[in-house]
This record gives C-alpha cells, sequence and structure tokens, in this order.
C-alpha cells in the first residue's frame, strides 16, 4: 500500500456566465485536491492506497470519504475533525487549458492535522506521498513533515511540491518548507512553473540537480507541451518530449504523472529506497513512457479524470508496465 498525506478538498469549476436574466455563474463540484487525486490515481491503475488527511465530519466531508470509498482507496488513515470544515477551491480554466485557483479554507480540517492524531502506519504502507499546500499550512505541514522523517529510512518518500501561492503567499516559506521535505524524499516531481515560480530567474534544470544532494534518487522536471527532462543520481540526466495529443485541459495532469510513476516502482518491484539504486536505464525509459502517456490520457478529458489501467492498456501505441 502507498499512503499519500496532504489536502482534500472540492474543486468548484467556474462554468461561463449566462447573459440572460438573472445573470448566473455556474458550478460543477470535484473531490479533489492534488494529493486526493494522486490517492485516486494510484487506485485506478492497480495500485493500493490510503490516503492521510484531516476529514470533516460535514456534509461535504462525508461525501469525499464516499469518493475515496467508491474507488477504492482506504479510508482507515483519515482523521474525522468535528470542528472543522471543508476546503473549497474554486477553478477556472483558460483558453489554453491551464486552470486557476482559488482557496477557501482556512479552517479547513485538511489544515488542522496534529501529530497525535495520526494512525500508527501499519506493515502493509511501503510508501509515503507528500506534496501541495499541505507541506506549509500548519498544524498539517509539521504533522506530515514527523511522518516522513521518521519514515524515510525505511519507506519510499515521494514528494511534488506543487505551489499554491494563493494558500500561501510568502516563497520563503515554501521554500524553506519544500527543502526540508526534499532532504528526507528518494524521488521529487516538479514542474517547470513551480520552479520559476520558487526560483525566478534561475535555471530549473540546475534547482532540479540540487535535489539530488541528498536521500534523492531521481527527479522528474515536467515542462508541459515541452515534455519532461529526468535527473538520476546513477545514469545522468535526459528529455523525452512530450507525447502529441489534442488538448482539453491539464487539470490533474500532474497528479496522474505522480501516480504513475509510484505505479511502475511498485509493480517493478523498486518501491524501497534501496532498490531505486538498482534501476536501469531502460527501466527509467519505460517508468518515463508510462507516466506520459498516462498523463496525456488525462489530458485529453476535461478536468481530473484520471485514467483506469483499462482505459491506459487499450490507448494505441500508450505502453505499460511489464510485470
Amino acid at each position: 500500500m502507498f499512503l499519500v498525506c496532504g489536502e482534500a478538498l472540492f474543486d468548484l469549476f467556474v462554468e461561463p456566465a449566462h447573459s440572460e436574466l438573472p445573470r448566473q455563474v455556474g458550478f460543477k463540484a470535484i473531490a479533489g485536491g492534488s494529493p486526493f487525486n494522486v490517492a485516486v490515481g494510484l487506485s485506478r491503475l492497480g495500485v493500493d492506497s490510503a490516503l492521510l488527511t484531516g476529514i470533516s465530519t460535514d456534509f461535504l466531508g462525508l461525501q469525499l470519504r464516499q469518493v475515496l470509498e467508491d474507488e477504492g482507496v482506504s479510508t482507515r488513515y483519515l482523521v474525522p475533525l468535528d470542528a472543522a470544515t471543508t476546503t473549497l477551491s474554486l477553478v477556472a480554466v483558460d483558453a489554453q487549458g491551464v486552470p486557476h485557483y482559488s482557496f477557501y479554507g482556512h479552517s479547513g480540517a485538511d489544515r488542522q492535522l496534529r501529530p497525535e492524531q495520526v494512525p500508527a502506519l501499519d506493515g502493509e504502507v511501503r510508501g509515503i506521498h507528500v506534496g501541495s499546500y499541505s507541506l506549509v499550512v500548519q498544524p498539517t505541514a509539521d504533522t506530515l513533515y514527523g511522518v516522513v522523517e521518521k519514515a524515510s529510512q525505511e519507506l519510499l518518500i515521494t514528494l511534488d511540491p506543487n505551489v499554491r501561492l494563493n494558500v500561501e503567499p510568502d516563497l520563503d516559506v515554501w521554500r524553506e518548507r519544500i527543502g526540508a521535505f526534499a532532504r528526507h524524499a528518494h524521488l521529487v516531481k516538479v514542474s517547470e512553473e513551480d520552479l520559476e515560480l520558487l526560483y525566478p530567474g534561475e535555471d530549473p534544470a540546475a534547482m532540479a540537480e540540487r535535489f539530488l544532494q541528498h536521500q534523492c534518487r531521481l527527479v522528474f522536471l515536467t515542462r508541459g507541451e515541452n515534455g519532461v527532462t529526468v535527473f538520476s543520481r546513477a545514469h545522468g540526466s535526459w528529455s523525452r518530449p512530450a507525447n502529441a495529443i489534442t488538448m482539453v485541459d491539464t487539470v490533474g495532469a500532474g497528479d496522474t504523472f505522480q501516480a504513475a510513476l509510484i505505479t511502475y516502482l511498485a509493480e517493478q518491484g523498486f518501491d524501497r529506497p534501496a532498490a531505486l539504486d538498482g534501476l536501469e536505464k531502460s527501466h527509467l525509459e519505460q517508468m518515463l513512457a508510462f507516466a506520459q502517456a498516462a498523463a496525456a490520457l488525462t489530458c485529453q478529458r476535461r478536468g481530473p479524470d484520471l485514467p483506469r489501467r483499462h482505459e491506459l492498456a487499450a490507448s494505441a501505441g500508450q505502453p505499460e508496465p511489464v510485470v
């Protein structure tokens, strides 16, 4: 089982306003949040997953729990919080298919997780994924850091910064927290956009290389339509172009890519820290191709509709790991 840690919320997608009276703006609510999506994506690709987060006992919190159960994600690590609400995120997608977010959730349950509330991890957990604004909002940030710090010698740790400045606008906070988590991560997936936000004027590739200074063995730098660059401590760096697709939007593409990376490692038996040293360049090529194919499928659908394994296998020319 892979334990995904971080926010769970509802994305409210803003639909175009109607011109007639009364003027109305439509909304479509979809359960989400980057870690939530990764947990669902893993389950859809055939990997046992669980989500660790604080979750409200309000109506929306119950709906989030139901979605996880329906998707086959374990809810044993959910921490119910009676006094907290469910975070909402307004999402508007521009003409290029790029989402823009506004978050409403200062009292959100996913920000209120405390160390003493975290269930003990059982032997089924083989890895931990962390990312997005749960890295910087307190007390959740310190709580998850404690989980990662304690487990990083035994369990595979993966990290996706997924920076959201409208949650925490202070770049110094993001830099400090991401740096702290990265020191315990074995694999980092980061977008070129995130690195440009964090370190304006710096070369994103040079910044990605810095993650390899500690425990990290692999860094995947996603560049949107320009493809992906992989940095390996053992095999150097190289790039692969993006898949040629008809874009609908990019919502959920990064989370799909992350889930597919973890899926490959789990299925090939590389889901332990020491096992990463056994990855050959050919493995990394397969891993990257699989993750790009999965993300490309998400980009051809509206919203964070992450692919199921049979859908990916049925897509012409899209490889899957050899089990």
